[in-house]
């Protein structure tokens, strides 16, 4: 590929690259290693046979109505339903996820009181799937028990916030964006022309969606640096304080950093929100659960912040698509747009006005439903109800006493395979507080902190006037087979690298240190030629 096909490249946004690179590695001499994208290669097994042992009592419920046809079931009866249910799993006691099941159960009727006939109906009607999500928000036990799991995982050391958090549960992540992005356009929160800053390096939707014609904001820039141990320096932080920014997007732990934010840096953040009461906080952390220690902005300045988490990463659930907006009952969202101008609130109290009785007192986290289906599709908005079920089993598979050792052994997935990518490395990129502060799911490698490191910086020059950033990651599929992501779409330094650490054998990383190695060798072997 020459250079000017490389300029056209960069153009593209880095999920885009990731094809024609996976293309070139499909072509070259060596067996594809893909570390582009960050899909896990595991699956958390027990709160999926517990998914599944369920669906099978659910259909024994149905079967018992309903019968005057074949292949037909009724939607059962809540009468009893748990002590049907635990008759089921004592029949079946040895059966896969029954104990799961079980400790489940006990769990939630005996230590957080919850009805157990409703409970158990709940998950029977929610995984036939025999009606739309009631309430359309999220079903009543599904919230519960998703917010329960947020609270233990997003919340350590500081009190719980006073003010319970509302969820909304959605299609992953990604739709939450979309969603959260178009409610707040749709309420005039967020303008054409706005000023946003952005937590970076992030990902990149996050950079590429404010452009949008769609938005159209400005964009500033709110920079974490490998120096600082991907924390956001003083200085950085400092721009927050300006009235003229709107919002403020990040992703933690970072994304391609994988750092979380130090507790010193979160309640910075929060002290200028305290300052700034109208500043919009939106935090995505989806990564929180693969850090020690882990509190999410969510929890040190509620009012003022979005919180967006998807379980696809911690329990191996891409494919399921599950994932939850959650906002404080008390939030600075819905004291502007009671704050709004006159005009501005009557349009929107005729934009909900078809949904319900008193439009202009319709919550934030409300009217995000409602928008997630153009308002006029309200009556059938909401996340389908197996799939929150087996959020549900996701959660409680955290909350049981057994979470403890599964996120143990999640961290030290990720961990073992951090070590072996950097085992051979010229340089580890490790600085003062990564191990403290790491998730680890991903690697970021500078190319150009290592040349200059490791080699004289006349090399770099020469490097950087020769090639384009992305020749080194051109180079290392079409000739290594090795797959992996420009930093520079995620506003990383331009001449850096992401590595996912989630979808690639632990001797997988070996290969991917042995191969850069060579580049650097490579690329040093050409210099040396063109200076003899």
């Amino acid at each position: 590929m020459n250079r000017n096909e490389e300029k056209q490249l960069e153009t593209l946004s880095p999920f885009e690259i990731k094809n024609t690179l996976i293309e070139l590695a499909s072509h070259s001499q060596k067996s594809m290693v893909n570390a582009g994208r960050g899909n896990p290669n595991w699956v958390a097994t027990e709160p999926r046979s517990a998914f599944f042992q369920l669906g099978l009592f659910a259909l024994q419920e149905a079967s018992t109505s309903f019968q005057q046809y074949d292949g037909f079931g009724g939607i059962g009866s809540e009468d009893n339903i748990s002590g049907r249910f635990l008759r089921y799993c004592e029949d079946n006691e040895q059966a896969e996820g029954v104990a799961f099941l079980l400790n489940a159960y006990n769990y939630l009727t005996c230590l957080q009181d919850f009805n157990g006939d409703e409970l158990v109906y709940e998950w029977v009607s929610g995984i036939l799937g025999d009606n739309y999500p009631v309430p359309d928000r999220m079903l009543k036990y599904s919230e519960k028990i998703a917010r329960k799991y947020l609270e233990q995982e997003m919340c350590h050391g500081p009190a719980l916030p006073e003010s319970p958090m509302d969820l909304f549960a959605v299609e992953g992540g990604t739709a939450a964006m979309v969603y959260i992005f178009n409610t707040l356009k749709s309420n005039r929160l967020l303008n054409s022309g706005d000023n946003i800053a952005i937590g970076a390096p992030i990902f990149t939707p996050y950079i590429e969606m404010p452009e949008l014609e769609d938005y159209n904001l400005n964009k500033i820039e709110i920079m974490a640096t490998e120096e600082a141990a991907w924390q956001i320096p003083d200085v950085e932080l400092e721009k927050l304080n300006d009235p003229s920014i709107k919002a403020f997007f990040l992703v933690n732990p970072s994304n391609p950093g994988s750092v979380k934010l130090s507790d010193e840096t979160l309640y910075k953040i929060a002290d200028i929100a305290k300052k700034r009461p109208e500043l919009i906080i939106l935090t995505d952390d989806v990564y929180g659960t693969f850090a020690d220690d882990f509190t999410s902005l969510a929890m040190i300045a509620p009012r003022n912040t979005i919180l967006v988490y998807s379980y696809s990463k911690y329990f191996g659930a891409t494919g399921w698509r599950l994932g939850v907006v959650g906002l404080s009952e008390d939030n600075i969202l819905d004291r502007m747009i009671a704050d709004l101008p006159e005009d501005v609130r009557a349009q929107l109290t005729a934009r909900y006005s078809g949904i319900s009785l008193d439009p202009a007192n319709l919550k934030f986290i409300d009217r995000l439903v409602a928008d997630s289906r153009a308002v006029a599709l309200n009556h059938t908005a909401g996340l389908s109800t197996p799939q929150q079920i087996q959020m549900t089993m996701f959660s409680l598979a955290s909350l049981l006493e057994e979470g403890k050792q599964y996120q143990k052994d999640a961290k030290q997935i990720v961990r073992n395979r951090y070590n072996a990518l950097m085992k051979e490395s010229k340089k580890d990129p490790i600085v003062s507080g990564f191990n403290m502060d790491g998730a680890f799911y991903y690697a970021e490698i500078d190319v150009k902190d290592i040349i200059e490191t490791t080699y004289e910086a006349s090399f770099f020059e020469w490097m950087e006037n020769e090639f384009e950033p992305l020749d080194f990651i051109v180079r290392l599929a079409s000739e290594y087979g090795i797959v992996v992501m420009p930093g520079a779409g995620f506003d990383a330094p331009n001449w850096s690298l992401r590595v996912s650490l989630a979808n690639l054998e632990d001797e997988q990383y070996s290969l991917i240190s042995t191969a850069i190695n060579k580049m650097f060798d490579e690329y040093y072997q050409e210099y040396l030629a063109t200076e003899a």
